[in-house]
Parts: C-alpha cells; sequence; structure tokens
C-alpha cells in the first residue's frame, strides 16, 4: 500500500496533528509513505522531513498555499491521489474541511475519524458521540479517503531523514472562487487546544466572560490550553473555537481540569480519552464526578486562587 499524508502547518511551523497521523499510519504497514507539504516557505520540507514513518517529503512552493484554503489545495491533493493507495489527513478543522472535497474529486466516500487499524483494510471509527465503534472493511480495489482521530495516536520520533521532492504544480485549473482575505484569532502563548498536554475547562459555573480570566491565569502558570463546555460557549463566554466535547473538538490530554462543568454526555464524548481528569464543583451530583479521577467538591472562585497560589 503506497500512503500519502498531507501535513497541516501553521504560521510557519508543521503542525503536530501531522505527526499523529503520521503514526496511524504506520499500522497500515504501507510499502510507501510520502507527505505532502503544500506551502510557500521552504523550512516546512526541511520540518516534514524529520517525522519518522516518513520515506519522502513532497514539497509543492505556491503562494496560493501560504494558507491553507481547502477549495485550492483539494484539485491538487487528488490529481497526486492518483498514485497512491490510501489518502490521509488530520480530524482537525483544517482536515474536516479538506478531505471531502478531495474524496468528491476523486468519487469516493470519505471515512471519518479512523481511531484505530485492525487489518491491512479495516478500521475502527467512534460513532453516537463515542458510545459505540464501528468497524469499516475496504475492499483492495477502493482507494481510502480518511481522516485521523487526534486523540487516539500519540507523536511520532523527529528522527528521520526523508528525502525531500521539490514537485511542480500540475496543469489543473485551480478554483477562483476561494481565496484568503484574512485571519481573525486571538493572539497567544498557549498550546494548541487539540493537542495539548494539560487543558483546563470551563463551564457555564464560571458565570461570565470576564471570570474565565482565572482559568487564564491558571493555564498561563501551567502551559495549558483552555477549552469550554458547549453550555459556556452558548452562553457567549467564549468563542466556539474553544468547546470541547461532541460538536466541538475531541481531544486527549495527559491531564484534564474541569471546572464548573456538569458533565453532560456531549461533553464526556470529548475527553474519554484523557489521561486524568480533575473535576471541582460545588455540587456533589454533578455527573463530571462519575468519570473524573479526582473530583473535588469546591467553590471554583476559592478553590482557582488558592491553587495557584500553591504552583506559586
Amino acid at each position: 500500500m503506497n500512503v500519502l499524508v498531507i501535513a497541516e502547518h501553521n504560521d510557519g511551523l508543521i503542525n503536530v496533528s501531522t505527526s499523529k497521523t503520521l503514526s496511524c499510519v504506520s499500522d497500515l504497514s504501507p510499502q510507501q509513505t510520502d507527505l505532502l507539504v503544500l506551502g510557500n516557505n521552504s523550512e516546512l520540507a526541511t520540518q516534514a522531513a524529520l517525522f519518522q514513518n516518513v520515506n519522502s517529503v513532497l514539497y509543492l512552493e505556491d503562494q496560493r498555499f501560504d494558507h491553507q484554503v481547502a477549495a485550492v489545495m483539494s484539485p491538487v491533493i487528488a490529481h497526486l491521489a492518483a498514485e497512491y493507495d490510501c489518502v490521509l489527513c488530520p480530524s482537525t478543522t483544517f482536515g474536516k474541511d479538506l478531505m471531502p472535497r478531495v474524496a468528491a474529486l476523486l468519487n469516493v466516500g470519505q471515512m471519518t475519524d479512523i481511531m484505530a487499524v485492525t487489518g491491512p483494510l479495516t478500521f475502527e471509527r467512534p460513532i453516537y458521540a463515542g458510545n459505540a465503534i464501528q468497524t469499516i472493511e475496504v475492499t483492495d480495489k477502493e482507494k481510502i479517503v480518511g481522516t485521523v482521530r487526534l486523540a487516539s495516536y500519540k507523536e511520532v520520533e523527529m528522527n528521520n531523514q526523508a528525502n525531500i521532492k521539490h514537485i511542480e504544480l500540475p496543469e489543473i485549473e485551480l478554483p477562483l472562487h476561494s481565496r484568503f482575505l484574512g485571519i481573525q484569532s486571538e493572539t497567544t502563548e498557549r498550546p494548541d487546544l487539540q493537542v495539548a498536554k494539560i487543558v483546563v475547562s470551563g463551564g457555564r459555573g464560571l458565570g461570565s466572560a470576564e471570570n474565565f480570566n482565572l482559568l487564564y491565569d491558571l493555564a498561563d502558570k501551567m502551559g495549558a490550553a483552555v477549552g469550554a463546555s458547549r453550555a459556556a460557549v452558548d452562553a457567549g463566554y467564549v468563542s466556539n473555537d474553544m468547546q470541547v466535547g461532541q460538536t466541538g473538538k475531541i481531544i486527549a490530554p495527559d491531564l484534564y481540569f474541569a471546572f464548573g462543568i456538569s458533565g453532560a454526555i456531549q461533553h464526556l464524548a470529548g475527553i474519554k480519552d484523557a489521561g486524568t481528569i480533575v473535576a471541582v464543583n460545588k455540587d456533589p451530583d454533578a455527573p463530571i464526578f462519575e468519570i473524573a479521577d479526582i473530583g473535588i467538591v469546591a467553590d471554583l472562585f476559592n478553590f482557582i486562587p488558592e491553587f495557584i497560589a500553591k504552583i506559586d
């Protein structure tokens, strides 16, 4: 099997999500694994060559790929995919936008959220908010196009010296109806929520957007990312890119703090792969305590300042 992995990059760096996707690829025992980097910075190719499980890095440099616009990238990927049996991408916002377009251009179905490879052409993926596991078997005549669930895989080592191949833009027509205009996001030094090792999350119990500053202070002390429940997002306390859960981000940090989160099943679906879950809630009957490794019945407004003081 020949596998093509699509690299995700941001601000001149290959995203950790790419590393976790390559970890999944190793379970396929491929004959050849190529990592495709569409960008406008040759340093990206140098970084990509370090990832284990990569035989060759395919680097295509063009200013149109400086910002990864799915509508522009997908025709190129679909064209290159003709030489591969399997095309994979991280199951991030980027991958969820990109891969359905690639699958449509190739006229194949897309497999989402691959969480395990159980055979040469057999995969598992979660359904019903992670409460059931679906097994999918692909025929050897079908091209596999899929996204990989990051919570199910660890990062690969960075000690490789893969061959870098500079490729030319295929003679295909790229769409003109989509182009990058700009991006609006908070400038923060905190880790990416989907790949952070420590995550501090807040729920409706925080009471306001201003009170989330408590979590930001704690996160900065611990080098953690900040997340939120859907209830907190719906209440307008934080933006929806911080939402953790079935309709938000599925994460698997080593350590997860839940402050003022009751524990709705939709939220629990997003953290079930976390290493250690610490829940702080003043309601002793909150459902979150049923799955927490450490449960603390306390007023978060007293607990967090004291906890920060202990860290100092």
